[in-house]
């Protein structure tokens, strides 16, 4: 029964949110909070004892279920609470250097380079992604790329759209770096070594680095058919460049340039680094941008002001996530869900146990969080898998290769600023990358296969 409520709940809330039936923030709060209470009412989720740790209630009435069910969302908040605040600050970092003009000097030379060709912005938006995202963390990405394109992409009249997928794939690819997220939990678990993992990842990673530096280049040619090459002339750049209105310009900090600049390099190399947590750097980082640029207090309230409403959005989308993630894992829907991916799989099947694995790993990490789906869906995976002869690696790789559609979840925290930033509906997005994401899901299958990182059949 918790099974079928897991997968209703699932699809339900992908059906509300592609057909825009309800917006992300009240379908992440609203549908799992109508299936935890029908949970509750069907008594089929034990109740934690809040006097004694990891043990449960006996025989909890409907009104301890239904109490436990605010607990469950406050737990789901607290491990997205961190995350939400971090966002909070490294937003208003950015809108900071954005008012200050750090930004203004590299979309001019920017768009001096393209000279008004879209294949020439789309390349260097997937390229600039590439390497951005060595860091294995999307928000920097996001938020690095989306200010330093936005600019360009509004002032030539390029789809925002493409902005956002070009972002999200190559984030995708690089956050299988073993300081990514997926990685790191894979080898933990399976207790593998890191620099094979990396070997036997290295060639997929390659090869769907260059597919979407190629997408980017067939897209860039689609956005020259819709609107041209504008031939830039000097007055042109300067009126593209230019700001708004007087009090855009008299926000600017043209003689800081240089200071803002140094400032955000050496934010992005601590964060990169990882000796200091990102809330901190974000947090120094606004606090030092605020007092450099804006020292009068009438001005450090103002640039607060206006820029609160942009980042409040982000973080209440990152809440109810977690909010969903809380009520999905603490009623026990999440594990039912894991569970039954492992077990509708026929013992007949057993020789492809690494395509299967792999497959799903496709709808289990879009489906799960990756916490749930490595440290509760991969050792199971594995046990079976040694029963077929395949080794701890071959099923760590291949529970890897899924994470080409990862990124597109909801669950996704970073990627309701992707969408605040570009302005691109969820829904219309996720059939945008998904098409392509599938692409590269083929590509980690077939060279994970051809190198045996990931034996199809043994």
């Amino acid at each position: 029964m918790l099974t079928v409520l897991s997968y209703l709940m699932i699809i339900i809330f992908m059906f509300v949110i592609i057909k825009k039936k309800m917006s992300p923030f009240t379908a992440l709060i609203g549908i799992p909070l109508i299936f935890a209470l029908i949970a509750a009412v069907a008594g089929l989720f034990p109740v934690p004892n809040p006097e004694v740790e990891d043990a449960f209630i006996n025989n909890p009435s409907l009104f301890e279920r239904i109490t436990s069910l605010g607990e469950f969302a406050v737990d789901g908040v607290g491990q997205t609470a961190t995350t939400g605040i971090m966002l909070l600050f490294a937003i208003l970092y950015f809108a900071i250097m954005l008012n200050a003009g750090m930004f203004d000097p590299i979309t001019e030379k920017m768009i001096r380079f393209a000279k008004g060709d879209p294949v020439k912005i789309l390349f260097a938006t997937a390229f600039i992604s590439m390497v951005v995202s060595l860091n294995g963390d999307g928000t920097t990405t996001t938020l690095i790329v989306c200010t330093a394109f936005i600019p360009i992409y509004k002032k030539l009249n390029l789809r925002m759209m493409n902005l956002a997928v070009l972002i999200i794939l190559m984030n995708t690819i690089m956050n299988l770096l073993p300081w990514g997220g997926p990685t790191a939990r894979a080898i933990s678990v399976l207790s593998l070594n890191d620099q094979e993992v990396i070997r036997a990842l290295a060639p997929g990673m390659v090869i769907s680095a260059i597919y979407v530096l190629g997408l980017s280049i067939f897209l860039g040619v689609r956005e020259r058919k819709r609107v041209g090459i504008q031939e830039l002339t000097e007055k042109d750049i300067q009126a593209l460049t230019a700001a708004k209105s007087d009090e855009e310009q008299a926000m600017k900090r043209p003689k800081l340039f240089w200071v803002n600049l140094i400032m955000t390099i050496t934010l992005i190399f601590f964060l990169v680094s990882g000796w200091f947590p990102a809330l901190f750097l974000f947090l120094t980082g606004t606090v030092l941008a605020l007092i450099i640029n804006y020292p009068d207090l009438k001005q450090q309230k103002n640039r607060i002001q206006e820029n609160a409403g942009d980042a409040v959005q982000v973080v209440i989308l990152v809440f109810a996530a977690g909010i969903f993630m809380g009520l999905f894992t603490g009623t026990g829907m999440a594990d039912a869900l894991a569970q039954s991916l492992t077990t509708i799989i026929p013992d007949s099947w057993g020789r492809a146990w690494g395509l299967i694995t792999a497959l799903l790993s496709a709808p289990g990490t879009f489906f799960l969080s990756n916490d749930a789906f490595y440290y509760g869906v991969l050792p199971v995976l594995y046990q079976t898998g040694t029963q077929y002869g395949y080794t701890a690696l071959e099923i760590g790789v291949a529970s890897l290769l899924g994470q080409a559609f990862h990124l597109l979840s909801p669950l996704v925290a970073f990627i309701y600023l992707l969408f605040n930033l570009t302005g691109v509906d969820m829904g219309e997005w996720q059939k945008e990358s998904g098409k392509w994401a599938l692409g590269i899901f083929i590509i980690f299958i077939a060279v994970a296969a051809i190198t045996g990182a990931a034996p199809i059949i043994k």
